[in-house]
């Protein structure tokens, strides 16, 4: 079994993950806020974490692993989207869903095995609250609850934070209903235009980081393997995460390994609308760049680092996708170097060294190394080379053949000899290839391999006859 290490922000430290049951290992990832679009740095931690997911289940089998990512679709930038548009909050939060959904699948990521929305889960919520009001980890005050940090003694362990420092350095909310500055609210009141729901507290509605606790807790039991998301959900969201989590549950811990994903640049600055360099995923697709384009650029860079999306970049990950579909397409996956790919992956989802062999197998002329390059694209996520319709659209685009003179070939017949060179080619059949070769060209054809597959050039001596007799 590959043994899997993995950073853990709580420890500060690579430490080989042992789950809590081989038969169920549990992951939890925070998912997005649906009022629009995922831009690309929405994209980094569904694409790296989906890694995880596939590696995992690779790993302990894909009945015995469990992904949950929510949809956070009560949210006051959502409440601001609908006042600005006109349309319900539902209809928004309904259409943005789809759209993530849509955008994800088409940069290869796999759908969690739940992703549960946070209107689906109040009364979840409305019983953490109240547990935590009894524990008096919490409060109620004009309308609001409020979590009491310096109720748990473990607040700013993730973040390697003191309270007092957080105090002194940070935006708090200063409201007449805190006892202190860093109490965060649960439960706040809504208006008769807000969304709400009944409570103890009076109509209202969640704060943001209930949710996460409430839902995990539910879908995953109150402690659980791996919760992983953006390094900027470490502080707040995932501090108050665990504060809350702990102190209802009574556990030490919500989940063992906490992993986060650094931040995304676009050409060396900030990804910012004010600089221009603002993009959705859905603008990428839309200007013609591939799905698969974008999941290599984003794996290219290990994700605990800064990642920078270029041109440069882009241009040469279409160009190594389209060279290692073109060596894979037609051919049977191999699974038995899978392990090479694994123990990179294994390290700490060094995503970076796990391309790195790929390139090694594109470019090997060991036998079967066509067949471990596209079993190895398989466990990363990528699709096979039939099932890429832009790289079949890309092949479709440049003829088997080109001639002059007035001999025209019959194209059934010349298609089935490339196609059957091509295949002995991705078998490594080389003697049987080269013998086939050696007939064709006879014929007064020359016949070359270009980055998208195979090409026969017809001479002004080019002989039909001879290339019917070859069928």
């Amino acid at each position: 079994m590959t043994t899997l290490k993995l950073y853990n922000t709580k420890t500060r430290s690579k430490e080989e993950f042992v789950p809590i049951d081989p038969e169920n290992v549990r992951m939890y990832v925070c998912g997005p806020t649906v009022y629009d679009r995922a831009h690309l740095g929405n994209a980094r931690p569904v694409i790296v974490f989906d890694v995880l997911y596939r590696l995992l289940r690779h790993v302990y089998g894909e009945d015995h692993v469990k992904y949950v990512r929510n949809f956070t679709d009560v949210d006051d930038k959502i409440n601001a989207r609908a006042a600005e548009s006109g349309r319900s909050i539902g209809e928004i939060t309904d259409e943005t869903s789809r759209w993530f959904l849509e955008d994800m699948a088409a940069v290869g990521a796999l759908e969690p095995n739940a992703m549960p929305r946070a209107t689906q889960y109040i009364p979840q919520m409305v019983k953490m609250i109240e547990q935590l009001i009894a524990k008096d980890h919490a409060y109620a005050k004009e309308g609001h609850v409020l979590f009491r940090v310096r109720s748990y003694k473990g607040y700013g362990r993730l973040s390697g934070r003191s309270v007092d420092d957080m105090i002194a350095g940070a935006r708090v909310e200063v409201a007449p209903f805190k006892e202190d500055p860093m109490d965060f609210v649960l439960w706040k009141p809504s208006d008769a235009q807000t969304p709400g729901w009944d409570s103890p507290w009076g109509r209202g509605r969640p704060g943001w980081h209930i949710e996460c606790s409430a839902m995990a807790r539910e879908l995953l039991g109150p402690t659980f393997d791996i919760h992983a998301g953006g390094n900027d959900l470490m502080f707040p969201h995932h501090e108050n995460e665990i504060a809350q989590s702990c102190c209802a549950n009574e556990t030490e811990m919500m989940a063992n390994v906490w992993l986060h994903n650094e931040m995304l640049q676009v050409e060396g600055k900030k990804m910012s609308k004010s600089l221009g360099n603002f993009f959705t995923v859905r603008d990428l697709l839309d200007q013609g760049v591939p799905g698969e384009v974008i999941r290599f650029v984003i794996l290219s860079t290990h994700y605990r680092k800064p990642m920078d999306w270029t041109e440069k970049k882009r241009e040469e990950a279409e160009a190594t996708l389209v060279d290692w579909y073109s060596k894979t397409d037609g051919i049977e996956p191999n699974s038995e170097f899978d392990c090479n790919l694994a123990r990179a992956l294994g390290n700490d989802l060094n995503t970076h060294q796990a391309i790195q062999e790929m390139h090694f197998w594109a470019r090997s002329n060991i036998p079967k190394s066509g067949e471990y390059l596209k079993s190895m694209m398989n466990l990363i996520g990528f699709n096979d080379a039939e099932n890429t319709k832009w790289f079949r659209e890309k092949q479709g685009s440049s003829s088997w053949f080109s001639y002059t003179g007035s001999k025209e070939p019959d194209v059934r017949v010349l298609e089935g000899l490339m196609q059957e060179w091509h295949s002995l080619r991705a078998r490594k059949d080389y003697a049987a290839a080269d013998v086939l070769k050696s007939k064709i060209e006879n014929a007064g054809l020359q016949l070359s391999v270009s980055s998208i597959g195979p090409h026969a050039s017809l001479a002004l001596d080019f002989d039909p006859a001879k290339l019917k007799d070859l069928k």
